[in-house]
């Protein structure tokens, strides 16, 4: 894949993969090198450069291949269902080096873990429904200069920062609704 092809998927991408992912359209964020070159780089210049396997380049190229939120069971299977022989512990431990890479945000949800790309996206927050687990991305100016003036305020340098808002999506609303109208009955 290469760098417009980045750019153009992360532009509106159209899958969904079952872990309540909502279908995002945010701003594509410039970038310089393709995923798989992003990572190759990362690896090499460790303190002890590790080498880069095809088990690695394939499962980045999966994970890259669509925005959305996944855990690494789906992405294990996601892989398998693609015809990839990516073992289990190579999953966990990529994930682990793309996460330092910058490349995913771990984002942690109740008790689950999920994984979303950091690298070609642009920072967002989420609304999470504690019902069905949609994850609803969205961008507002307002949320970001707060962040910022009280990061300013408090003379503290901010590299990222996650906002997770829990709650009930209206579909789920809605279903409840109608479930205590029938109660009523």
């Amino acid at each position: 894949m290469n760098v417009e092809e980045v750019k153009l998927l992360h532009a509106a991408d159209q899958r969904d993969q079952g872990f309540g992912s909502s279908i995002v359209s945010l701003p594509a964020v410039q970038i310089t090198q393709s995923p798989v070159e992003k990572f190759r780089e990362y690896l090499v210049s460790r303190a002890t450069p590790q080498r880069f396997t095809d088990q690695q380049r394939d499962l980045v190229e999966q994970v890259f291949s669509h925005h959305s939120h996944f855990d690494a069971d789906q992405l294990g299977k996601d892989l398998e269902d693609a015809g990839l022989n990516v073992s289990r512990a190579t999953v966990y431990r990529t994930l682990t080096k793309l996460v330092d890479a910058g490349m995913l945000r771990k984002l942690e949800v109740g008790t689950k873990t999920y994984y979303e790309h950091d690298y070609g996206y642009p920072q967002h927050e989420h609304l999470v429904c504690g019902v069905c687990e949609k994850m609803i991305e969205f961008q507002h100016p307002a949320i970001e200069a707060a962040i910022e003036e009280i990061s300013r305020q408090n003379q503290f340098q901010m590299i990222g920062h996650t906002l997770i808002i829990r709650g009930t999506c209206v579909d789920c609303n809605r279903a409840r609704a109608a479930n205590r109208r029938l109660d009523l009955i």
